[in-house]
């Protein structure tokens, strides 16, 4: 009996709401059981921002980011294909940004809007805006919101050869598009209005096999409008 309490309290840790400043997310292994389940605080979209910032040392596809509804499985989807760009899904429908400087082994910041109105996304890249790009789209309703797995079903259909293997932190989702100063406050870590479906420092979470909440502290680059880069180091919270 305490062998099984043990194995349960591992494979899947109570849903909690916590503040994550200074802390990260480690997928520290190829898998279709390890992800972090995000319970938003809205279920009803006709728009959408989505920021985070990722390091991997990956060469294949993986999803970065994904929402399923139940009347479509890839609802709102940040994919990272094999082949130049990165692809936003929305209600199945893909367009892809490419031309993009997506290096390994270093700290990417990503920000992507749709609005159902226009039916137009877009893409941010380390503070470099990609252009928009029409991907239609209704109001996405009841949302499964999923983070180191892509879902092929609404809340499952995990396929480890999809899976996220890395670091993610400061993962924000609002019900409406960020302005571009907004976003350029996102990616300087510049007093950003936190996320009110997703907030980073309220976060609503529960965490599935093997992923880790650790300190962060890493050196980041951020990519500035004159593409230069300046490096910013975020040095080791203590929490007592």
């Amino acid at each position: 009996m305490e062998f099984v309490l043990l194995l349960l309290m591992v494979t899947a840790c109570a849903a909690i709401t916590q503040d994550l400043s200074g802390k990260m997310f480690t997928f520290p292994q190829e898998t279709n059981t390890a992800y972090v389940k995000l319970t938003p605080k809205i279920v009803d979209f006709g728009a959408i921002t989505v920021c985070l910032r990722t390091i991997t040392d990956l060469n294949r596809n993986y999803a970065l980011f994904s929402l399923s509804a139940t009347s479509s499985h890839n609802a709102f989807l940040i994919f990272k294909p094999t082949t130049d760009g990165i692809e936003i899904y929305v209600h199945d429908q893909a367009e892809t940004f490419g031309g993009e400087d997506y290096k390994v082994n270093t700290w990417h910041s990503i920000c992507s809007t749709w609005d159902s109105v226009t039916g137009v996304a877009q893409l941010w890249l380390d503070n470099k805006p990609f252009i928009r790009k029409y991907v239609g789209g209704a109001r996405i309703k009841m949302p499964s919101i999923i983070i180191g797995q892509e879902q092929d079903s609404h809340g499952g259909g995990f396929d480890k050869t999809q899976s996220f293997v890395g670091m993610m932190s400061d993962v924000h989702m609002w019900d409406y598009t960020l302005s571009t100063c907004e976003i350029q406050k996102y990616m300087l870590d510049r007093n950003l209005t936190p996320g009110n479906v997703l907030n980073w420092k309220a976060l609503d979470y529960k965490t599935y096999g093997r992923v880790l909440t650790e300190q962060k502290n890493h050196l980041l680059m951020y990519r500035i409008n004159t593409n230069k880069y300046i490096n910013v180091i975020l040095l080791t919270r203590l929490f007592l």
